[in-house]
């Protein structure tokens, strides 16, 4: 277990607790959970359910883009899909970061179920000292820390964002409870997140960017069990690593924009 230490003052006694308090709160401003459900930056709670195999673009800003890939089940009779955020890229400059749930077919909490890839080659974690990678994107520094053994981190890109993240299953008491009718071969890992962001929010768009901006009003119904938010015309991408939608804002540099289509043909 990884674990960190805070120092507790009181009068003339010190005390030294450890601490694993560094993963989302899906309850807290700009959280991203569950099938998926969002908390945004105005505090107001929405579900945003995409589509299975979808890609849509949860921040754009003129720095940097954050999408997710989604992946769900629709059942025989629903006319919407179950969706969870597989991944997310996140896209500055010419650098991509990509953090992933693996795909497992029964869930166990001693193996790690995270991969994290920086411009498309695989960063291998460390488990033991600082337990964190390091990388300079151009002018930004990239911190990759585990904040558990397994299945969470901790992201950071100075003067951007920081995000902590796990991957969690559906349980099978889960699945039964509301009906998700999910194959059993498979345990729909997924991503919990919780995003902070370090730079002016004025411009942010994206399903959960827009959220952020000065005098926005959220649309979504209050007081209803699943507030929903639309929009998926706006901000769907051609694949995870695409910087196109509709509202999208921020653009590769040509080298790279230009290879887009195929990476959505792959």
């Amino acid at each position: 277990m990884i674990l960190y230490l805070s120092r507790i003052e009181s009068g003339t006694h010190v005390e030294f607790v450890f601490l694993t308090v560094r993963k989302p709160n899906c309850d807290g401003y700009g959280s991203l959970c569950y099938d998926p459900r969002f908390v945004g930056g105005d505090g107001v709670m929405f579900y945003f359910h995409g589509a299975k195999d979808g890609n849509f673009a949860i921040v754009s800003d003129d720095e940097f883009q954050i999408n997710a890939h989604f992946i769900g089940s629709r059942p025989q009779g629903r006319t919407r899909d179950y969706t969870w955020v597989q991944a997310l890229t996140v896209m500055f400059d010419s650098h991509t970061l990509v953090i992933s749930a693996n795909r497992v077919s029964h869930w166990d909490d001693n193996v790690d179920s995270l991969t994290v890839k920086w411009d498309d080659e695989l960063i291998n974690l460390p488990t033991d000292g600082e337990a964190e990678w390091r990388a300079n994107g151009d002018e930004r520094e990239v911190i990759v820390e585990r904040t558990d053994d397994t299945n969470s981190v901790r992201v950071m890109v100075s003067g951007l964002v920081e995000m902590d993240i796990s991957v969690k299953p559906i349980g099978e008491k889960e699945n039964k409870i509301h009906n998700y009718e999910l194959p059993q071969d498979d345990a729909f890992a997924h991503l919990e997140t919780q995003f902070r962001f370090k730079k002016s929010t004025d411009n942010f768009e994206g399903v959960l960017g827009q959220t952020y901006r000065p005098g926005y009003v959220s649309p979504v119904k209050r007081g209803v069990p699943m507030p929903m938010m639309g929009g998926e015309n706006k901000y769907q991408t051609l694949s995870l690593f695409s910087t196109s939608c509709k509202l999208c804002k921020f653009q590769r540099p040509s080298i790279i924009a230009g290879t887009e289509g195929l990476v959505a043909q792959y």
